[in-house]
């Protein structure tokens, strides 16, 4: 059963064959996103045709890995500086403004120079979008499938050459660059298989004497607007679930990391992707993103980031615009301010591990990431003793050469981050870091802070920093973490460290969050095992990754024929 009830094209992507993968090492992923040295890895073998299975990090304690991996970053700087045109319908644009993507470990190295779409070029990509939609839409689901399967072939091939594009453009470590592009691929292989799936969808019931079918077609033209902080794995994952679907789609990635998903849109286009279907502009969020938000030919957004703009794209969504015969559809995943719950019989050790590592990964810049650890007062000094230590031994600097932690995204983020830290040292005691680390380079590298003694309700116990910032709050039990954990407007994910059995059901139960992790840490969600999407303001719960997806880019039509 096709996904679109009309007649169905050729092929119009010859070269998009199917490619099986004869062996592929694999493990269960590591969940580490700090690590700099991963698990050892088993053979097995895999078919696009087999169940979906995540994709492997690299063992860099393995020295040909390594050794790959300062390959793939010599190849890259190599082509640091290049400009990228903006892509509609196939055709590239150059115009006079431009963005240039800046390496935030050394801001004077500029990644590449990019086109700056504005509100002149809103209607050439929607035309172009809309135009590619009319035979998009009805080529077949197994065509577009094989267009994600041969996209995860080619990416998989060059892993490490997209990986560093991420070092030198977000500055992530090895280990946080290998999760983001793995998890590119896990959205390829995943929302291939899952649109297949819906290709088969049947009626629960068949009426005597009709032929009752229910196909998913899909929407028409979407806005994907990603973030900076994982700038391959959820702008892809946003755009390819658009097309897989069947729909068309604008893409205005973030202005601090337009280059990667050059880099994708080149990989689509190299894979067969017809013109039209990705048009590719990066832009400011104020023109160029809210013209396309508002116009009347947008069927839906594809929203990931704060939860301002989340709020300001949901409010213009909803305003129906001259000439718009639709409810626009709005997928949005927001912030967070995510707590860790450390009971009095935790495994302290385990705890305080689960909880650096979330904190600090990635220098804080998850939506995922711990921001509040709150800690039994029975265990409460004991835990504090162990993370300061534990915190004390990250490396800061140049992730090139793999540090733990990298820079923060840009100057005004560093500013930021500095003023929470500020506020901080006002409302609660620096256990450690509280500085711009200045010995690490010219980047935007801040000291891994922790505050203790952190009061509840207050700004930093409330408010999502986004940085290598964590706020440590005693609780009187077990009630008292659960009420502090949940009051918040955010509801992304949460993670809870106790033995007890009663407890876990508990937090099960109560803890009102989207993604909730028992004796683990809270970021780290694997595709197909942990569908990712928050309740209240983090969002709308698109839960990314999960069998419920698609359906969020396609609509239900239900089709009844009497059998003459």
């Amino acid at each position: 059963m096709g996904f679109f009830l009309g007649p169905l094209q050729p092929c119009i992507f010859k070269r998009c064959k199917l490619i099986k993968v004869l062996a592929q090492s694999s493990t269960r992923r590591k969940d580490s996103p700090m690590a700099t040295l991963e698990a050892p890895v088993r053979p097995r073998t895999t078919t696009h045709q087999g169940p979906f299975v995540t994709e492997p990090f690299f063992d860099f304690r393995n020295e040909e890995n390594a050794r790959r991996m300062r390959a793939a970053i010599a190849k890259v700087r190599g082509q640091l500086g290049r400009e990228y045109d903006l892509i509609i319908g196939g055709k590239h644009v150059k115009t006079g403004d431009k963005i240039k993507s800046l390496n935030p470990s050394q801001p004077s190295q500029i990644v590449g120079i990019h086109q700056k779409a504005g509100k002149e070029h809103v209607e050439p990509a929607m035309k172009a979008a809309v135009e590619a939609f009319q035979s998009w839409s009805r080529t077949t689901v197994e065509e577009r499938a094989s267009l994600l399967f041969r996209a995860a072939d080619l990416m998989r091939q060059r892993k490490m050459e997209y990986m560093a594009w991420l070092v030198f453009e977000v500055s992530k470590n090895w280990a946080e660059a290998d999760a983001d592009i793995s998890e590119t691929i896990d959205f390829c292989e995943f929302y291939a298989r899952e649109a297949l799936r819906f290709a088969k969808a049947q009626t629960p019931v068949q009426l005597p004497g009709e032929r009752d079918t229910l196909t998913y077609i899909p929407l028409g033209v979407g806005a994907v607007i990603p973030p900076w902080n994982f700038p391959c794995a959820i702008m892809a994952g946003m755009t390819l679930a658009s097309i897989v679907s069947g729909n068309t789609v604008i893409l205005k990635p973030s202005s601090d990391s337009p280059t990667i998903a050059a880099k994708f849109v080149e990989l689509l286009e190299e894979c067969g992707i017809p013109e039209g279907v990705v048009n590719f502009c990066p832009g400011a969020g104020a023109s160029f993103g809210d013209a396309v938000v508002a116009h009347p030919k947008t069927r839906y957004i594809a929203f990931t980031g704060s939860r301002e703009v989340g709020l300001h794209i949901n409010q213009v969504a909803a305003t129906q615009a001259p000439g718009q015969i639709w409810i626009k559809r709005t997928i949005l995943e927001m912030g967070g301010k995510d707590a860790i719950i450390v009971d009095a019989d935790a495994d302290i050790d385990s705890a305080v591990e689960g909880v650096a590592q979330a904190a600090f990964g990635f220098q804080g810049q998850k939506c995922s990431a711990c921001s509040r650890a709150i800690v039994d007062e029975r265990v409460y000094d004991k835990f504090l003793e162990q993370l300061k230590a534990r915190v004390e031994k990250i490396q800061i600097g140049d992730v090139t050469e793999n540090a733990a932690m990298g820079a923060v995204i840009n100057e005004g983020s560093m500013k930021t981050i500095l003023g929470y830290i500020e506020q901080g040292k006002k409302d609660g005691r620096l256990l450690t870091g509280g500085e711009r680390a200045t010995d690490a380079g010219e980047g935007y590298f801040i000291q891994p802070t922790v505050f203790a003694d952190i009061p509840p309700k207050s700004k930093l116990e409330q408010e999502e920093i986004f940085g290598p910032v964590l706020a440590v709050i005693k609780a009187r039990g077990f009630d008292h973490a659960l009420e502090i954990a949940n009051d918040t407007e955010f509801g992304l994910t949460g993670a809870v460290y106790t033995k007890s059995r009663d407890k876990i059901d508990r937090a099960i139960q109560e803890f009102h969050v989207g993604n909730l992790y028992i004796n683990r840490k809270c970021t780290g969600a694997m595709v197909g095992a942990h569908p990712f999407g928050g309740f209240n303001m983090s969002g709308t719960d698109s839960k990314s990754g999960g069998p419920d997806y698609l359906y969020l880019f396609t609509q239900a039509k239900s089709v009844g024929e009497k059998l003459l």
